[in-house]
């Protein structure tokens, strides 16, 4: 079987949880929306006793289609990755099993106060480009902006409540007219800085632990290996 069809059989026999990310997932869609979706696969155990181990993440089968190894989806989701975190927070879930059950269980135990330095290093980087493109062009890709404003309220907003809120809410119509390119960049980058103050003045009093319960997480992924056995 050549390599990119054995890969994508991992997706389409082995899937434990998918779920549709992007706009959708945040309450921000419009009529020219991707469906972007992600998922986790298990790896039959047996795979990773030969030189070749089964990859850590696949690419489609479908457009817009990313899905990580379990292994490695729980390492990213330890390290407090944005973009895995918020997986395991989509109100749009599309297949799961009792494995996929199992993990969103966990959801809790991946989350800690280290957030705050993940979320910030993400929006320090793309901050950074946005400012890029205004040098070059202008003005900033205008989508990026509306995203990067949505990311820091829910790193503030976890830091305060404890909880992974993907959908904007009532930010909705504010957060579509940065994307439509109608609220100026000054006005947009205050913004980002008064929520970027506001997440760190919540660390030191945020309901989250300091740190994920790895003991919690490694307990299921050797489960989860076992049933894989086959």
């Amino acid at each position: 079987m050549p390599e990119a069809a054995a890969d994508h059989s991992l997706v389409t026999e082995h899937t434990v949880y998918a779920c549709v990310m992007g706009s959708r997932a945040f309450g921000l869609a419009t009529e020219t929306s991707d469906t972007d979706r992600r998922g986790v696969f298990l790896a039959p155990t047996p795979l990773f006793w030969g030189f070749e181990k089964p990859p850590t993440h696949v690419e489609g089968p479908r457009e817009e289609e990313f899905s990580w190894e379990l292994e490695r989806f729980c390492q990213l989701a330890l390290r407090a990755n944005p973009t895995v975190l918020e997986c395991l927070h989509s109100p749009l879930v599309e297949r799961i099993d009792a494995t996929g059950r199992e993990l969103l269980t966990l959801r809790e135990a991946f989350l800690s106060r280290q957030v705050h330095q993940t979320f910030a290093g993400y929006a320090g980087s793309q901050l950074k480009q946005l400012r890029a493109d205004v040098r070059q062009h202008g003005a900033p890709r205008w989508k990026h902006a509306m995203h990067l404003l949505r990311i820091l309220a829910c790193s503030r907003d976890l830091l305060r409540t404890g909880r992974l809120t993907l959908d904007v809410g009532p930010d909705r119509e504010n957060l579509l007219a940065v994307r439509r390119g109608e609220v100026p960049w000054n006005t947009v980058e205050r913004r980002m800085a008064r929520l970027s103050e506001e997440a760190e003045a919540a660390v030191s009093g945020s309901p989250l632990p300091p740190t994920p319960d790895r003991a919690r997480v490694a307990d299921f992924l050797y489960r989860a290996r076992r049933s894989a056995l086959g």
